[in-house]
């Protein structure tokens, strides 16, 4: 009986949102499978990879030149037939990204790097649909449990940057006096002696978010909203 070989790949889920959109960083697939279909940033674990997070680091950095970012195991896929070069399992990553702060380069396996809005996406390679739309709930659940959503901001913010995220993640609007009670008295802010300077609002005080207090908390804080 002939002993079919299992090989291992890494697919990284990048989030990031821009002017009000969740938006997830794709890659234009320059050769077969796939060839000129979009795909998640990700490849084949090698031996030289010290570990499957090493591996994600190394394929996120040579494809789209996205570097020094926290990665979280989010799922592995494994259903014959998603790959057409056989039975590959692939481990997907979620990192949650700030555009401003990168400076996107597609690598010579990549015909191109883009952000694309999570509610507006190309036709995709692979089960990469069934990824971004399993990280996208996971998403939505981790920022109602956990500080997640402070990943996607700078780090001073507003209130009103705050709630975009939120929104945008949530794909709804919130009641903004409801959204700015339940967190100014969460007591994971920290206000600053600084205003916002962007020219189309008033000034608006500035925040930060803080680790410390987050963690004394006795109980923590669930933002549903």
């Amino acid at each position: 009986m002939a002993t079919e070989i299992v090989r291992v790949t890494v697919d990284t889920l990048a989030f990031a949102v821009h002017q009000g959109s969740l938006e997830v960083l794709l890659i234009k697939r320059k050769h077969e499978p796939f060839k000129a279909c979009w795909s998640l940033p990700g490849g084949f674990l090698t031996q030289e990879d010290q570990s499957l997070e090493a591996a994600a680091t190394r394929q996120l950095y040579e494809e789209t030149n996205v570097s020094n970012v926290y990665l979280e195991q989010l799922y592995t896929f494994g259903d014959i037939g998603r790959d057409p070069r056989g039975r590959v399992i692939t481990v997907a990553y979620l990192a949650l990204l700030r555009q401003e702060e990168l400076e996107l380069k597609a690598s010579s396996e990549a015909s191109g790097v883009a952000w694309w809005p999570v509610n507006d996406l190309p036709n995709l390679a692979f089960d990469h649909a069934a990824i971004i739309s399993y990280g996208y709930q996971r998403l939505k659940y981790k920022i109602e449990y956990t500080p997640a959503a402070f990943n996607l901001l700078c780090d001073k913010f507003t209130l009103r940057d705050l709630q975009t995220v939120y929104e945008a993640v949530l794909g709804r609007s919130i009641d903004n006096r409801n959204f700015r009670k339940k967190f100014l008295s969460s007591g994971v802010l920290k206000e600053l002696d600084e205003t916002s300077q962007e020219a189309s609002f008033r000034p608006a005080r500035l925040y930060c978010f803080s680790e410390d207090n987050f963690e004394r908390l006795p109980d923590r804080p669930v933002f549903v909203f």
